[in-house]
């Protein structure tokens, strides 16, 4: 009898959506508990929102929560979390976006950390495109507390080549191919984006879903978006609208608003089939 390979086995991803609010300590609690449900329903990879440790009555308020990097010789009760979170569990945990110390007294790096499961950090990017908006009395402008990062970054796991990215970057397609092009001299295509964010309801409501499935269509990825989702203490209203995105555009699941999880499986063989249907990664020119 001839022996062929297994297929690889599919892998559980969930973004676990909340509404943050500008105490530390509940956000964590929250949080943990939708990490322990999201792995209750078999999941491998979590991810958090945007600023899921703390959203404040002002941008202030976050640079007053940051941390020294812990691989720097620093910590902090947000970086003590999510590596204990991932070792209890023993899964990939992406925490969204941690304000991490930036060299401005008075401003922050917003930092997308990534845990495995043994507990250690595999990963920390740096928001690179800073959000401005102005549309009457909605007003914002990160460039004013928080100091922009400069390096695009991905990790490997066991199922996949995992790109990290935040929120106001999704507008920004060459971000995505510069992932894919070499980036620690890896030619390797990504085959999971993650893109946690706080997008306001204004913006959201107009761009999100659809530069979520675009951004998974041009890369023929997975894409896994965690959203802030609902009315903050501050007033603020985010759009929510977490969902898991399959590499042909197609909707998994979603939540549109409030805390909750959003699970779907990242299929490697389904991935393949449609790069080798439509080979436009291959077909690149420019």
């Amino acid at each position: 009898m001839t022996s062929t390979a297994s297929s690889p086995a599919p892998v559980r991803l969930a973004a676990a959506q909340m509404v943050s609010g500008p105490r530390v300590a509940d956000n964590l609690k929250t949080a943990g508990r939708l990490v322990a449900e999201a792995v209750a329903q078999g999941a491998t990879l979590v991810a958090l929102p945007e600023y899921f440790p703390i959203i404040g009555a002002s941008d202030a308020d976050k640079v007053a929560a940051r941390e020294k990097d812990a691989e720097q010789g620093g910590g902090g009760p947000v970086q003590d979390f999510l590596a204990e979170t991932a070792a209890r569990h023993g899964i990939w945990l992406i925490g969204g976006s941690v304000p991490l110390e930036a060299s401005a007294p008075d401003k922050m790096r917003n930092s997308s950390v990534a845990y495995g499961p043994d507990g250690k950090r595999v990963a920390r990017y740096d928001k690179i495109h800073l959000f401005g908006f102005q549309k009457g009395a909605e007003r914002y402008d990160e460039a004013a507390t928080i100091e922009a990062g400069d390096t695009p970054v991905a990790f490997d796991t066991p199922f996949g080549r995992v790109a990290l990215s935040i929120c106001y970057d999704l507008r920004f397609p060459e971000l995505y191919r510069r992932l894919a092009g070499g980036v620690d001299g890896n030619d390797k295509p990504v085959d999971l984006i993650v893109m946690p964010a706080a997008f306001t309801e204004t913006t959201g409501r107009a761009h999100w879903e659809i530069l979520l499935r675009a951004r998974a269509i041009e890369n023929q990825c997975y894409l896994l978006a965690v959203g802030q989702g609902g009315r903050h203490e501050s007033g603020r209203e985010t759009h929510g609208n977490s969902m898991v995105v399959g590499p042909w555009g197609d909707i998994l699941d979603r939540k549109l608003k409030g805390p909750g999880v959003v699970i779907a499986d990242f299929d490697p063989t389904y991935l393949a089939e449609v790069r080798a249907s439509l080979p436009a990664l291959k077909h690149r020119v420019l």
